[in-house]
């Protein structure tokens, strides 16, 4: 495609004769689905958006679309490298030039990839959000120019759970720095309080939103509850026995991936792994034999998934409940994207909350540690330090960078302190209670995530319909019953055999 030729148009209207034309060229798209054709005109007229679609509604397209006709670069804001390099796989198979910055470039690519930025050569541009902290990054970014900013997966940028990632909360600063170009949000899941945040974090608060529903049609929810880890590893076996295809199954620890997949390989089963602490090499050969069906099954920590396109994942088991809903809905609604009917078991027993209560007592930043920050910015203030490092304020506070990071960017919202060339205090309490006020206001932030915990466990004790639950937490319309669900089954169809503890998909009701 001749990249050129698209810097000199100008769109008073979307043309959208020739949006199905290039839908139908690249992508093979021959029909847009429900919100892809609202979001898509927005931001095609230069406005701000947030698209909250349920997983396989195709929220990619309504950023690779516009990016065929935008004057400039669109730059896509994503959490993982994988997830990067299959999208720009995949557009460049489809004849659209695109290019990703991160990490894993040797030198010659990254220079290669930098002229084609700098040149205004690449149509996407992908990049993660801690490229986007980096002034150099920025200024090559700025150089080539941004016609839309996306962020995939956007409630990475609410959440704020044992595995956030800092960089997050630097996207809105970075969307500044470039010029406020339109910025689209995309997420399968958010609350209306996880919406309304998003949209503040990244200062988009008059952005169009599109809210398809949270239902998918074609997946069976289930909750089977164990009372020890036997139990659980049998009724596990009995799912992957009795449900064809591939399929995934998720656990909270790295310690507890490594230990399930030793015993599925001694069961028999041909299964993979995937975790943050294996090698960059490893994981990307577990993640290509799991899409070409090398494996069974594979046991996976939530950093697999994000972004997989692969169609025919049957099941989803969840072996330990993960750390909010959001968490749950996200990594069950990666089964059945083709949209043929699949599984998404949950093994619930109630001991796994330890694991959760572990992560958010030690990895969080507290209260105490809210406190320790603001008298080190304070004491440094009134040692006259202007503009004072990230480095130096570690050092002196004795907080670790992680949590530093997270404080100073939560103080930053507040408008408490100022990060531009370093870091400066721009609000001191006069007074004891106001101190008091704001670190109790900071305190009930903390407490979202433990109420994100309580609202899973309730989930996997809930007698309702599952798919109202969902419904009921997303802010949507409680609704009719799914009639297909465990709780369902239980209340209209006849009672199972009594040697039979569950029903087989195929002999369910549509």
């Amino acid at each position: 495609m001749n990249r050129t030729s698209k810097h000199k148009l100008s769109i008073p209207t979307v043309n959208w004769v020739k949006l199905h034309r290039k839908a139908l060229e690249y992508f093979g798209i021959k029909e847009l689905r429900p919100g892809q054709k609202e979001l898509i005109e927005t931001v095609m007229r230069g406005g701000n958006a947030l698209g909250v679609m349920p997983t396989g509604a195709g929220k990619s397209l309504c950023y690779q679309l516009p990016a065929l006709f935008l004057p400039k670069a669109t730059i896509v804001v994503s959490p993982l490298l994988s997830l990067m390099h299959d999208q720009t796989v995949k557009l460049e198979e489809a004849g659209v030039l695109a290019t990703h910055l991160d990490s894993t470039l040797t030198v010659k690519e990254e220079r290669q990839a930098v002229r084609d930025v700098k040149n205004g050569q690449s149509a996407l541009v992908y990049v993660t959000p801690e490229r986007l902290e980096n002034p150099e990054y920025l200024e090559i970014l700025k150089k080539g120019g941004v016609s839309l900013l996306v962020v995939d997966e956007a409630h990475c940028v609410s959440q704020w759970g044992h595995d956030f990632r800092p960089a997050f909360l630097s996207i809105r600063k970075a969307i500044e720095y470039l010029g406020n170009p339109p910025v689209l949000a995309l997420t399968a899941t958010a609350t209306p309080e996880v919406e309304k945040d998003i949209l503040e974090q990244l200062n988009i608060k008059n952005a169009k939103v599109c809210h398809t529903g949270v239902d998918r049609k074609n997946l069976v929810f289930e909750v089977y509850r164990t009372v020890n880890s036997q139990t659980k590893f049998e009724r596990l076996t009995t799912l992957i026995h009795d449900n064809p295809g591939t399929g995934i199954i998720y656990v909270t620890t790295v310690r507890l991936a490594n230990e399930l997949h030793a015993q599925l390989l001694k069961a028999g089963f041909i299964a993979g792994k995937y975790h943050g602490k294996m090698r960059m090499h490893d994981r990307e050969s577990a993640q290509e034999d799991f899409m070409a069906n090398r494996y069974r099954v594979i046991v996976a920590t939530k950093a697999f998934g994000l972004g997989i396109d692969k169609p025919d994942v049957r099941f989803v088991i969840h072996y330990t409940f993960p750390d909010s809903i959001e968490s749950y809905y996200q990594e069950a609604g990666r089964a059945g994207r083709d949209g043929k009917k699949s599984i998404a078991a949950l093994l619930y027993r109630i001991e796994d909350k330890r694991i959760h209560s572990f992560f958010l007592g030690g990895k969080y930043p507290n209260r105490s540690d809210a406190a320790q920050l603001y008298a080190t910015l304070l004491k440094l203030t009134e040692a006259g330090t202007k503009n004072t490092t990230l480095e130096a304020i570690i050092l002196t506070s004795q907080i670790v960078k992680r949590k530093v990071q997270v404080l100073i960017a939560y103080l930053e919202k507040e408008k408490m302190v100022q990060n531009r060339k370093g870091i400066t205090l721009k609000k001191v309490f006069s007074k004891g209670e106001e101190l008091e006020l704001f670190l109790t206001h900071y305190e009930e932030r903390l407490g979202l995530d433990k109420v994100r915990i309580h609202e899973i466990m309730k989930y996997g004790q809930t007698t309702d319909c599952r798919a109202c639950f969902f419904r009921d937490y997303f802010g949507e319309k409680h609704g009719e019953l799914c009639k297909k669900c465990d709780n369902c089954r239980g209340k209209f169809l006849a009672p199972a055999p009594a040697s039979a503890e569950w029903t087989k998909p195929e002999e369910l009701t549509a």
